[in-house]
Parts: structure tokens; C-alpha cells; sequence
């Protein structure tokens, strides 16, 4: 996105007991764990070997900022942006925890996303996504109004399954009701 009026905002609703919290200190524990509790279905396994000082380096760069959207005090997703030269804000990471994913917040937290990496003073607002992602992902930024600006086809060494919150946890898609 070059201009914030390109943002179509999500129609749905936050929930009565949806808060959005920007996590103020840095703190490479909850960052770890939003990344393997978001990404471990989704094959996220670059900063699997980084270390707590490698986090604690990259957490307190100017412009990085952590954001967690919690549902009834759980936390439910998250996105993390990165200001870069040129006044560009990427949404580095993005994405909620497997139980709050069809309920309809990941427009709400993309609105809500995008929405910061304006105030932060971008002139550019962008990500990058890739097929081994949720299927819904490039859906849904498109949706937000995002637009494809490049396509480039690599290979990549992954596990035979994705990696899980943590080793030898891999539910493959176990998604509960709110009450379940």
C-alpha cells in the first residue's frame, strides 16, 4: 500500500471482550512464543534457532513494535512491524493462534495493523506472504486492499510437517468452538 486510502477496512465487529495491547517492553519470551504459537502450523521456522539475546537485539531496534490482540484476556493473534529506511513499515509477522482463525478477527487485526503502520509515519505499507502460508493469507491482505507488487519462486529446505508451538506438538488443524 503507497496511501492509506487504499485500506478497506474489515466489516466485522471486534467482539465486546476483543482488546488490542501494544506489548511495551521488549521481551523476547512473548515475542518466541506469538511466533511458534501463530507460525508452528505454517512452516515459520526462520528465528526457531535464535537465541533470547539474538530476540532481545532485534526487539529493540527504533520501529520494531509488537502488538497482541487478546479475546476474553487470551491472546488470540499478533502482528509485529518493522520501520525500515525510506519510510516503509513492513508487517513482518501476522497471524492468530489456531483457535481464534474463522472467526472472523484477522481482518479486524489487519485493519488494526495497517492502520499502525500509518501512524508510524509510513509511506509505504507492506508484506510478503508465500505458499506456505494459510491459504487464506494473500486473500485476506488483498481483501484489506493490499496488492501484489512482486513474485519470486524459490525453494526452500522445510521439515516433512511444520515444526508445531513447540517440538513434537503438530495437531494438524485442531480448531475448538469458543466454549469447547
Amino acid at each position: 500500500m503507497t496511501d492509506p486510502l487504499q485500506l478497506v477496512p474489515a466489516r466485522t465487529p471486534p467482539p465486546a471482550d476483543f482488546a488490542l495491547i501494544r506489548a511495551g517492553i521488549p521481551s523476547p519470551a512473548l515475542n518466541r512464543f506469538l511466533y511458534t504459537a501463530v507460525g508452528g502450523d505454517w512452516y515459520w521456522v526462520q528465528r526457531l534457532a535464535w537465541s533470547h539475546e539474538q530476540w532481545q537485539r532485534y526487539l529493540e531496534r527504533d520501529g520494531v513494535e509488537t502488538w497482541v490482540a487478546y479475546v476474553a484476556g487470551t491472546p488470540a493473534g499478533y502482528f509485529e512491524l518493522e520501520g525500515q529506511a525510506g519510510d516503509n513499515v513492513e508487517i513482518a509477522y501476522f497471524g492468530l493462534l489456531p483457535r481464534f482463525i474463522g472467526r472472523g478477527l484477522g481482518g479486524l487485526l489487519l485493519t488494526a495493523t495497517v492502520e499502525r503502520a500509518w501512524a508510524m509515519g509510513a509511506r509505504r505499507v507492506w508484506v510478503h506472504t508465500c505458499s506456505l502460508d494459510h491459504p487464506g493469507a494473500l486473500p485476506g491482505y488483498q481483501a484489506r486492499g493490499f496488492r501484489v507488487f512482486d513474485v519470486v519462486h524459490t525453494e526452500e529446505d522445510v521439515p516433512d510437517e511444520p515444526p508445531g508451538p513447540w517440538p513434537g506438538a503438530f495437531l494438524p488443524i485442531a480448531r475448538l468452538e469458543p466454549n469447547g
